[in-house]
């Protein structure tokens, strides 16, 4: 397999096992770098395996029916996986202030659905860093944190 291929192999298998459908976080071990940057347009930036496990924990608690799919090929360049995909959940968990526009009570019942892209630089089979920009209007929408125009 080429380096390309191999890079491919290792977002899928994040995708999958990261954000798919079910969380195992040992995944996070197994091939995150131990320094890894996670940042994303809806939350803080998150640094190293302890604070993105935590993250997830606290993500999937809130949203207990949480995951996310890709909508498209991977495109694969050098060190660089790029990944379109949609996803969300129901808020059906304990408060949750992990957004950047605000926080959620406990339970509110609210579902959140939408789209983005990630960019994702593999080195030596590791993660070192997960970029992305999602559509976190159409979200922060859908959960109450902003006010449709």
């Amino acid at each position: 397999m080429t380096k390309q291929e191999d890079n491919k192999a290792v977002v899928v298998r994040w995708f999958t096992d990261f954000w798919g459908e079910t969380c195992d976080l040992s995944v996070v071990d197994d091939i995150a770098a131990p320094d890894m940057l996670l940042k994303y347009s809806l939350h803080e930036p998150r640094r190293g395996r302890d604070d993105i496990k935590a993250f997830m924990t606290d993500f999937r608690n809130a949203f207990p029916d949480l995951n996310f799919w890709a909508t498209a090929d991977l495109i694969a360049e050098g060190d660089y996986v790029v990944g379109q995909w949609e996803g969300g959940g129901t808020h059906t968990g304990p408060a949750f202030g992990d957004f950047l526009a605000g926080s959620l009570p406990a339970a509110t019942g609210r579902a959140m659905r939408f789209t983005g892209t990630t960019v994702l630089k593999v080195v030596n089979g590791r993660i070192v860093e997960e970029i992305g920009l999602d559509d976190g209007v159409a979200a922060l929408t859908q959960l109450g944190l902003i006010k449709a125009a």
